[in-house]
């Protein structure tokens, strides 16, 4: 099993923090206790804690309306929760307030982390170059001649040198994706999230973005993950965490979690998906 690790306690100073363990060597990410809603009757995130070292690809499979995309984005700081703490590289990081609007403890984190969402989110008007070097000029401070080396050189790695100056409405979903792993890529995160970012793509174009997901894996990328392709999900990850109604119900090894699911709600739903016997 996934053993969530701890992050200090006296680190916050803040209301429904909770009372934890100090943290320990090796720890990289660490959800304690992450509870979020909308209102008082639709809880997206039940008191979820799950951790993960620097060397995982998590990948968070489940139904829809779980609490997968919702764990990415708080993570990504890009929504509130309103009790539990979120711990980055061993350190504080965002902590819960009942206003639901979390406060960041150290906002240089954030910028450790890169995200990938299901429709790309380029924009429009820009050239993929102004894409990919818009973020580290603005926010990273590199000077605009080494952030476009630094754009060259991923989209070489991802086989898109020839799209430099092309628009994104001259691009395939499958390019669009790519740019935008580049994109995430361009700041040097630490850690990339993907929330299914091959649902909106055909056949063809989800093995381009996959391939370059498996790359980047390769290269022992800290990933989390959220997909419906348990195929995928198998070939990618290095742990498996299943989540249903906003609660984390197993999580373990993916030849495990396939195989032999120990909790019949895991057991349910894989059976749908991939017709266990």
């Amino acid at each position: 099993m996934l053993s969530p690790q701890a992050i200090t306690a006296d680190a916050f100073s803040a209301p429904n923090v909770v009372d934890l363990a100090p943290s320990t060597e090796g720890d990289f990410v660490q959800f304690r206790n992450v509870f979020k809603s909308y209102g008082e009757n639709l809880v997206v995130m039940d008191h979820m804690s799950l951790g993960m070292r620097a060397d995982d690809r998590l990948v968070i499979i489940g139904p829809s309306g779980s609490g997968k995309s919702s764990l990415l984005r708080v993570m990504m700081g890009l929504e509130g929760f309103q009790k539990g703490q979120i711990g980055f590289q061993g350190k504080p990081y965002i902590y819960g307030a009942d206003s639901g609007r979390s406060k960041r403890i150290d906002t240089k984190l954030q910028k450790q982390i890169g995200m990938v969402f299901q429709h790309y989110t380029l924009f429009p008007h820009l050239s993929v170059l102004g894409n990919l070097i818009l973020a580290p000029v603005k926010v990273g401070g590199l000077s605009k001649a080494d952030a476009t080396e630094r754009a060259r050189m991923y989209l070489a790695r991802l086989g898109l040198e020839s799209k430099l100056h092309s628009y994104p409405s001259q691009l395939s979903g499958g390019q669009k994706q790519r740019v935008a792993i580049a994109r995430a890529l361009m700041l040097e995160p630490k850690l990339m999230l993907f929330d299914e970012v091959t649902s909106a793509l055909d056949p063809e174009m989800v093995v381009e973005v996959q391939n370059v997901m498996l790359q980047l894996a390769e290269q022992k990328m800290a990933m989390i993950i959220v997909t419906h392709d348990m195929h995928f999900a198998r070939d990618i990850g290095t742990r498996v965490v299943f989540c249903a109604s906003g609660k984390v119900v197993e999580q373990g090894a993916p030849a495990d979690m396939f195989k032999c699911p120990k909790e019949a709600r895991t057991r349910e739903f894989l059976e749908k998906v991939l017709h266990l016997d």
